[in-house]
């Protein structure tokens, strides 16, 4: 599953982000690596980004981008 199909409040953990994807590394340095514990918490009103919790911090991250990350 990746993430942009997860439900609000559903917490999932982090399997893989795509290697070949542009925003890899940003997203590594944020902390968001294989087994990291990750909630969506709100959808913005146009249903793009949403925002995202994990380690303590939020991100929004477009749908775009969501469907690069592997979840479980």
């Amino acid at each position: 599953m990746t993430l942009d199909k997860v439900p609000l409040m559903q917490t999932v953990e982090v399997v893989s982000l795509n290697p070949n994807w542009v925003l890899t590394r940003r997203l590594l340095d944020l902390g968001l690596i294989s087994g990291t514990k990750v909630t969506p918490i709100f959808v913005s009103p146009s249903g793009d980004p949403t925002a995202f919790e994990f380690r303590g911090s939020v991100i929004a991250i477009r749908i775009e981008d969501c469907r690069e990350i592997t979840v479980k």
